[in-house]
């Protein structure tokens, strides 16, 4: 019999990683005990990284920051299991300088890190968004073509289903909950992908984040655009044992969202 492993995914959009760390960002990133944690909207240039946020014992970090605008977007991936490569770029430089997207190639799958663009600033940035979707997973789908088992975790800025947030009716005409924006969600799972969270839990009402404003976590009154994608495949192969929104932890807008493998 062969020994499998146990691999745990976290994906949190941190709204701030300097933010984070005066709420106690690192005793919860111990508390989740993660081999791959995923961070969004790091808002931080390479010159403003402290020791404490490059070097968490144990953990290699892969930081992606935007080129273009300072103190802006940026992702960054920890990760105790050594990757075989590393890369923050899709070969599209209008979104490749925003630190959108750390890939990063193991030997079972290829883990994605990604802050999908927000498109309530205006038109542009809406179609910003929807031109990002279609290059990145234009991109995505050339591994998945190749038979390669993708896992795609990160802030997607987009509640799927009326179950995704607590009032669809109020915010049909609101970015993020666009048809235009749902429709690509419903492209990804007829493209073969699945959402975890979903996958298992088809009718859980679970939120990822909520406004600052109104006492909206406080209320409940979110919206579950964070997700963890995987490949088909992925769900064929049994690997994934458990997902879960981790709505205790606190620290951002946002909450940590994960996944359980066994390999």
């Amino acid at each position: 019999m062969v020994n499998k492993k146990k691999i745990k995914l976290i994906s949190w959009n941190v709204n701030g990683i300097r933010a984070a760390i005066k709420k106690d960002f690192f005793k919860s990133y111990k508390q989740m005990d993660a081999d791959i944690f995923a961070i969004q909207e790091t808002k931080i240039q390479d010159a403003q990284l402290t020791d404490e946020m490059k070097n968490i014992s144990g953990y290699e970090a892969f930081w992606s920051q935007a080129t273009v605008k300072k103190g802006y977007s940026g992702v960054c991936t920890y990760t105790r299991i050594k990757p075989k490569s590393i890369n923050c770029s899709i070969g599209i430089p209008e979104f490749d300088n925003e630190g959108r997207i750390v890939e990063m190639v193991f030997d079972d799958f290829i883990f994605f890190n990604v802050y999908f663009p927000n498109g309530q600033m205006s038109e542009e940035r809406l179609k910003y968004k929807l031109d990002f979707y279609e290059g990145f997973f234009d991109y995505a789908d050339a591994y998945k073509t190749q038979g390669r088992s993708l896992i795609i975790s990160g802030d997607y800025n987009t509640a799927h289903n009326e179950i995704d947030l607590k009032n669809p009716k109020a915010n049909e005409k609101t970015s993020g909950f666009l048809r235009i924006e749902r429709d690509w969600l419903d492209r990804i799972v007829e493209n073969g992908y699945v959402d975890t969270f979903r996958y298992f839990y088809p009718d859980t009402v679970k939120y990822s984040w909520w406004t600052y404003r109104f006492k909206a976590r406080e209320r409940n009154i979110g919206w579950r655009i964070d997700y963890f994608f995987v490949t088909e495949d992925i769900i064929d192969k049994g690997w994934i044992k458990e997902a879960f929104i981790d709505n205790d932890i606190f620290g951002s807008d946002h909450c940590p969202i994960g996944l359980v493998m066994e390999i």
